[in-house]
Formats: C-alpha cells, structure tokens, sequence
C-alpha cells in the first residue's frame, strides 16, 4: 500500500471517530428473532428489519432447507443458466400479491433500484426524487446520466415545481421515484396525490416498497404496500420495487409492473442481466414467507404492536415523530447523545439502533426502534421503562404521565 493511501485512509477513519460517526459490526450467534445472542450476549431487538419475525419462523427455515436441495447457488446470472422453477414460482407469487402483471426478481433492493432508474432514463430526462429517499434511489439517480433533481421531504408543492420546470426544459422522460415509507423516520409518502401529479405532467411514479410490503396494503391486496393502502393500481403507480430481506425476512428484491415493463427490465437492467441469480434455497424460503403472509395475521399482530408501542410512549411522554409504520425513530439530534443511550439500553439488555450522520441529516441522529408481530407486550414495556430511565439519566426533559 502507498504511504499517500494509507495517509488518506487514516485520516479519514480518524475524522471518522472524532465526529462519533464511526461504525463496527455486532456479532450475532443467529438471525434475530426478539431475543439474539450478540457479541455472546443475550438481548431482546428492537433493531431488526424484521417486522412479521419471518426470518426465524420454523416454516421458512423448512423450505429453505428444502431449497438447498436444489443446489446452494443458481451458478450463473437469470438469463445464462441460473432460473429455477422456485425463480418463476416466487415471481408469480409477487404478482398476484402487489395486483401486477409480472414481477422480476434482483440480488438486492440496492441493485434493484440502481438498476430500474437507469435501465428507464439516461442523458435528456429528469429523474425527480425526495430528499430524504433511500441511497439506492439517490445513487440510482446520479449514475443514470439523466438530470438530477430533488424536491423537500412530502413537499407536494416542492414536487410540482419540480416536475413543472422539467416538462417545461424537456420532452424527454420524466421519472418520479420516492420512497413508499421512509426508513429513517417511518412517515409514509403521499402517494394518491403524487400519482395525480405524475398523470398531470407525464411523469412515470417508481415507488420503493421495502419498508411498505408485507405490513401495509388495501383490502383487495393486504400486503401489497405502501401504494396499494394509498389505492394506486398499476396504472397509476406502475414501477414498484419491493424487498424480500425485511418483512419476508429472507434476501433479495422484486421489481413489479405490466409484462412489458417486467420484460423491458429482463433485457435492460444491467444489474439483473450481469449478476449470479439468486440462490433457491432464499428463493424457496421467500415463497414460504410469502404464502405465511397472506394466511396468517401477522400484519394484524404488528399493527397492533406499534399501537401498544404509541400509547405507552405517549403516557411516558417519549418525543415520538409522527410514524404509524414499524419504524419509530426518536430523533435527540447529538451524536455523542444517541450512542450513550444504545450504550446504556443495551447494558439493560435492549439492542436499538444509534443511527447517525450521512445516514441521516446532520443534527437529527437518532434511535431507530423497530417493532415485530414476533415482539411481546412485555419485552415492548421493558425497553420503554429502561429507555425513560436513561432519558432521565443524562437530562433529557421526559413526562411520567401522572399529571396527564
């Protein structure tokens, strides 16, 4: 290695470290269900993506080991020799779920989304994005080539001007992509009204379902989403990205529309056409997750988790944001803040995520607690009574809820 690179890269990691910003892994012995072993240590989390507690159900873990049957990897990319039959099983079973024609499967949201933006528009179109949408979405953008804009967080205002001043400068493509619910803050995008902005001005709404499939959906379509609960079909949100390693709790991503987009995606996406397919046994362990989904009241369960989750909140007098998903963020704004309360929850034996700067703008550090169907009443009021313990602690101003 050359001195001036090692150079650059300890100063970097030094400026790193004194910001508080710097990460580390934690260990775990096994996926996490509520209670995980980390770091040899047994604690109840309340940091996992996990929210129908799908990844350890005995159900999923049978079809994936039933999966591996079939080989541990799919040996090449989809259109080589690495689609399975379990492949075209869960695709089917995506379609039917998010009410589409077709759906097509990627390694990761991240790919997926990189992938669809710039499969869909290059250098002449505008791709218009909220500010605190996803990094994949945001990276997706840059590298694409088409001119990048932004509008402020739910701004509707923000967002016409927006996509008035790209109709105006351009009669190329106009990609409108946001996020279904923000995975920082938990708050839902205004989908019916953007989908009627997009009509207006001929814009094409892409909508990231990760943190929205499987808890959220419509009556017809249950765990559709973020878009099918705003009541968007296909017409009028028609590129939707979903993710199967959150509430499927398994691995991978999903991209649903009409067969022509499926098939245009099939022949353009350069990360679904120049990457390994995705092995059959997390295929296989998807589908089983899916089917769970659609006949067990898991999202009922989770639903009213984050109900209990609110109200005890709110008797304590915990600064919430306004989330009704299973993203609860309690935003305390210092870095060097957050990191002493996870410190301190975990002492308590709680794992909650210190989420900090670039995640999330500077001056809004955070704890990210997410709650799971798999979570009990009980484990929910011992982090929240350890949690306004430590808040009293280090003189963070919380109510006891008597007066009130």
């Amino acid at each position: 290695m050359t001195s001036s690179l090692q150079t650059f890269l300890h100063e970097r990691l030094a400026e790193r470290r004194a910001q508080q910003l710097y990460r580390s892994h934690k260990t775990l012995a096994a996926a996490p269900g509520p209670v995980a072993e980390v770091d040899g240590r047994e604690l109840v989390t309340f940091s996992s993506n996990d929210y129908l507690g799908l990844a350890t159900h005995p159900d999923v873990i049978a079809a994936q080991q039933r999966g591996a049957g079939l080989g541990a990897g799919a040996t090449a990319s989809h259109l080589v020799n690495g689609h399975f039959a379990i492949h075209q099983q869960l695709q089917d079973k995506i379609a039917e779920m998010t009410g589409r024609d077709a759906a097509l499967l990627f390694g990761s949201g991240y790919m997926a989304n990189v992938g669809v933006i710039n499969a869909l528009v290059g250098r002449g179109d505008f791709v218009v994005q909220d500010r605190l949408n996803h990094a994949s979405l945001i990276d997706g953008g840059r590298l694409s080539g088409a001119q990048y804009v932004r509008f402020g967080h739910n701004d509707l205002d923000g967002l016409e001007r927006q996509l008035q001043r790209a109709r105006n400068r351009s009669d190329g493509k106009i990609l409108l992509a946001v996020d279904g619910v923000y995975s920082m803050d938990g708050d839902t995008a205004p989908l019916a009204e953007m989908a009627r902005l997009s009509e207006r001005y001929d814009a094409w709404l892409m909508v990231d379902e990760a943190h929205g499939f499987g808890v959220m959906g419509s009556e017809v379509f249950p765990v559709a989403g973020s878009a099918a609960a705003a009541g968007l079909n296909q017409n009028s949100a028609p590129i939707v990205m979903g993710t199967l390693g959150k509430a499927a709790g398994n691995g991978g991503a999903f991209v649903a529309g009409s067969r022509e987009l499926i098939d245009y995606l099939t022949q353009f996406a350069r990360t679904y056409i120049y990457t390994t397919g995705m092995p059959p046994a997390v295929a296989a362990g998807s589908l089983a997750a899916l089917e769970l989904m659609q006949r067990a009241p898991l999202r009922q369960t989770l639903q009213s988790r984050i109900d209990y989750f609110r109200a005890r909140a709110d008797a304590l007098g915990l600064p919430l944001e306004n989330s009704r998903s299973a993203i609860q963020p309690l935003v305390l704004g210092c870095e060097e803040t957050v990191l002493a309360v996870a410190q301190s929850l975990q002492q308590q034996g709680f794992l909650v995520g210190a989420i900090r700067p670039p995640t999330v703008p500077a001056g809004t550090a955070r704890l990210r607690i997410t709650l799971s169907a798999a979570h009990s009443e009980q484990q929910i009021e011992g982090l929240l009574a350890a949690l306004a313990a430590t808040l009293q602690d280090i003189h963070k101003p919380v109510s006891t809820g008597e007066d009130e």
